[in-house]
């Protein structure tokens, strides 16, 4: 492996990943700006001008923002790595961690330490997008308060979880020899299956509350549902959404006996419960179709072959220097180069998008399908179409930028499907 060639493969793929993702958020700015003057006429009976207007005008500030945002993420990783960011930190906490924690001391160290500067260097973005962009369109409801208790929370919870599943695999990279990623890999998928369980029950009651459904003529029908579906759940959980956001959801979540229903008290505020059925029959859609036990499958493999990339990667000096990273002579590279796939992969995975968005645009159809043959189609229809403006949702977004970048199907896709089941 030569250094100059990963060098200048690096530097491509940035530059063609920036370039297409600047290209496209351009596009999706000026195709929703153009269409903003009226409602498209298969929504002109149901959506008011307001709502589709609203709905344009926070699609355009989100993406003008994701303008900035973008374009600063590529400088950053442009910093990390060719302009010796990365470098400069290392160098740092090698000498101050070295000597006082061992060889695993300084990694951990090292990887924390980036990943604290990247956290405070995005904290200006993460507010004005909160405490700006969404509270200028009503949706933002968490207070200064609560905004700093999430953090401190998701900051010991990440330390308490993240720094020993660090160490454990920054150990079988040293330990394990040559196919310490097979070692690894078991650890990450059994460390995955176990958060199924956990996050439900104890990590997710840290951050909202959850109490069950007390509405009984609902809960019969869910139960009716669930019961007709062949799903079981260990209870139907309501979870105070409002007090961070007025958008509204319901979701499927934990694993195996732990599996749970839980409902956004925004959603059950909104929707009528023959509505909230045909959204849980969208959601059992999944279920049915096993499209979460196919994505977990897909991501694991794409886990395996990146830790197997890294093997190899790991042991290639030219992988280091070409991403403007000096190799330590004197401690172990294992969290170096952890940090500098983890840093350059997402521009190389960029390019697989289109791929990944389609087919989850596909599960989105089929679970569509499946909830018109479990509950009404026309619910499901004037379920999405509330949420679709509650959630400003533009009825018209750029094509091209829905092929790369959506993961649910545009509503006008959806409802003409959904028409094809009533």
């Amino acid at each position: 492996m030569n250094s100059l060639a990963v060098t200048f493969a690096f530097a491509a793929a940035l530059v063609a990943m920036l370039g297409t993702r600047l290209w496209l958020i351009s596009r999706q700015i000026r195709h929703v700006a153009q269409h903003r003057g009226a409602v498209p006429a298969a929504f002109a009976d149901v959506v008011s001008l307001e709502a589709h207007q609203k709905a344009a005008d926070y699609t355009i500030a989100r993406q003008r923002f994701e303008l900035l945002t973008t374009a600063w993420g590529g400088a950053m990783l442009l910093g990390w790595t060719l302009l010796g960011g990365l470098d400069a930190v290392n160098a740092v906490v090698l000498d101050w961690a070295l000597p006082r924690w061992g060889a695993l001391g300084y990694q951990i160290a090292l990887l924390m330490a980036v990943s604290a500067i990247g956290s405070v260097i995005d904290l200006p973005f993460d507010l004005w997008r909160t405490f700006r962009i969404e509270q200028q369109f009503g949706f933002n409801r968490m207070t200064w308060a609560l905004w700093l208790k999430d953090a401190l929370v998701g900051t010991v919870v990440g330390v308490a979880v993240g720094v020993p599943l660090l160490a454990l695999v920054l150990w079988l990279m040293a330990a394990a020899g040559a196919l310490w990623w097979l070692w690894a890999f078991a650890v990450l998928a059994g460390f995955t299956l176990l958060m199924q369980v956990l996050y439900p029950t104890v990590i997710a009651p840290l951050f909202n509350k959850f109490h069950p459904l007390a509405d009984e003529a609902l809960k019969g029908r869910v139960q009716a549902l669930m019961q007709r579906c062949g799903f079981k759940a260990q209870g139907l959980y309501v979870m105070d959404g409002s007090r961070r956001s007025a958008h509204a959801n319901a979701y499927f979540t934990g694993f195996g006996s732990s599996k749970r229903v839980v409902f956004f008290d925004t959603l059950l505020a909104r929707l009528s419960p023959e509505e909230i059925e045909a959204v849980l029959a969208h959601e059992l859609g999944h279920f049915h179709h096993r499209h979460v036990p196919k994505r977990l499958v897909t991501v694991m493999g794409v886990w395996l072959a990146s830790l197997a990339l890294l093997g190899w990667l790991m042991n290639q000096p030219a992988f280091y220097t070409g991403l403007g990273v000096q190799p330590n002579l004197m401690a172990p590279n294992h969290g170096l180069a952890l940090l500098l796939l983890t840093l350059a992969g997402p521009v190389f995975g960029f390019f697989i998008t289109p791929i990944t968005a389609a087919v989850s645009r596909r599960h989105e159809f089929e679970a569509d399908a499946y909830a018109s043959q479990q509950a009404q189609a026309t619910d499901l229809k004037s379920a999405l179409l509330k949420l679709f403006e509650d959630n400003a949702n533009t009825l018209t977004p750029d094509p091209l930028y829905v092929r790369f970048h959506y993961s649910h199907p545009p509503a006008s896709e959806r409802l003409a499907a959904l028409h094809a089941h009533s």
